[in-house]
């Protein structure tokens, strides 16, 4: 079993550029499941979720290879519509397959998905939203077995609470229903904003008609088209907070800024000083760290993806904060890990009280989830001495080299066996 260590403390230096979005990559590479052309995606992190992902859709079928950095995906011969659980155990977004499949074959058997273990994550939401395009569905030994017998035809559909999954799952499968479908309330994630560009692209009728609906007009086929994905917001994210936390002073490059304008408005008010210039960032963390009250939201709100991250800078405010994690359920285990660092931060329910004014200590610690182990290594680099990280397989699901990215910009990390 793989573990980082990490000397502490070290204030980081120098620049570094953010990789493809893993978010934005997941659906993208589901929806090429609706084409029997080539697809070419260019800008794909080099992460452990998108190498699951490229393995589901070639066990669907799909012929996948990589030229230099662009991946050719060739559906020509994809007939197979059953993803089994041993691909889908460890990711989430594999459920994403399950709208793809029923729009071009009619019928799919997906397994439920696994992932973080950070709450229920349900499913219900795509499937009733997909039986309104005439989807009909049974639940069997952990597995999803769908048909539509006469076809996925429009609808009206209006999504019960905001679901960044079942808005992906629904946009995909509509894309070739016949007919009009209209969702509202949908997540309006930057990732989705991507997905539905790509589909375009590909000769796809999708508009947003308000704030929170879209209209999407069913087409019979899907392009062949070439297609860069945009970059990690929450890779970025957690770099700014990388400097703010080590009174450091990066240049975040190969970025949108207008796109995480809510997390650089918060790290100013927390005392960092930021400046944008194009496609980069240039953050100088402060040794005065103000306290901030944050609660999580859907978009264009405080992403919970950099709930853990944030609350390690809290840690050191003049004064007590509180985050309220109003997403996922579970997502505060990263507390009990900081707290042996030193933190004194108390949890009820979904809120965190996080009492600031403390210098983290070296420890030995576990991580329990993707952003949870992150926030533990943030810690790492303040703290004096070694502290070594365990269980880092959930970093490598969504952070592309991210010890060697830290390593250039002064960090002292390693991974060891």
């Amino acid at each position: 079993m793989q573990k980082l260590e990490v000397l502490g403390a070290n204030k980081l230096k120098g620049q570094i550029k953010i990789s493809g979005s893993k978010n934005a990559s997941l659906p993208i590479l589901a929806a090429t499941l609706l084409s029997s052309k080539k697809i070419y995606l260019n800008n794909l992190p080099k992460v452990k979720d998108i190498e699951t992902m490229i393995n589901l859709i070639q066990s669907l079928g799909s012929k996948v290879k990589f030229d230099n950095e662009k991946l050719i995906i060739d559906n020509s011969k994809q007939q197979k519509k059953i993803a089994s659980y041993n691909l889908m155990k460890t990711m989430r977004a594999g459920i994403l397959v399950l709208g793809p499949l029923l729009a071009k074959f009619g019928s799919a058997k997906v397994s439920l998905p696994g992932g973080c273990a950070i709450g229920t994550r349900p499913v219900d939401i795509h499937l009733k939203a997909l039986s309104k395009l005439g989807v009909k569905y049974k639940i069997i030994e952990g597995y999803v077995h769908a048909t539509a017998p006469k076809g996925l035809k429009g609808s009206k559909i209006r999504f019960p609470k905001i679901s960044v999954g079942a808005t992906e799952n629904l946009i995909i499968a509509a894309s070739l229903a016949k007919g009009t479908t209209i969702l509202s309330n949908c997540a309006i994630e930057p990732e989705i904003k991507d997905l539905i560009n790509f589909l375009n692209k590909a000769g796809c009728k999708i508009k947003w008609i308000t704030k929170r609906s879209i209209k999407i007009q069913g087409v019979s086929k899907i392009n062949e088209t070439n297609y860069k994905i945009m970059f990690d917001r929450i890779e970025a994210g957690t770099y700014l907070v990388a400097a703010a936390v080590t009174e450091g002073n990066l240049t975040i490059k190969n970025v949108v800024p207008s796109i995480i304008q809510t997390e650089i408005d918060i790290l100013k008010k927390i005392g960092a000083k930021i400046s944008i210039k194009k496609g980069d960032i240039h953050i100088i963390g402060n040794k005065k760290i103000n306290n901030i009250n944050i609660k999580t939201a859907p978009y264009p709100g405080f992403p919970t993806d950099l709930q853990a991250q944030i609350m390690v800078l809290l840690c050191k405010a003049n004064k007590k904060s509180l985050i309220k994690e109003d997403i996922f359920e579970n997502r505060f285990m990263h507390v009990a890990e900081l707290n042996r660092m030193g933190a004194n931060i108390s949890t009820n329910g979904n809120k965190a009280i996080v009492e600031g004014n403390i210098n983290f200590a070296a420890a030995e610690l576990m991580a329990t989830d993707l952003r949870a182990s992150v926030s533990l290594i943030l810690a790492a680099l303040t703290a004096k001495g070694k502290s070594v990280i365990n269980r880092i397989y959930h970093l490598d699901r969504g952070y592309e080299s991210l010890e060697k990215k830290l390593k250039k910009v002064g960090a002292k990390i390693r991974r060891v066996n």
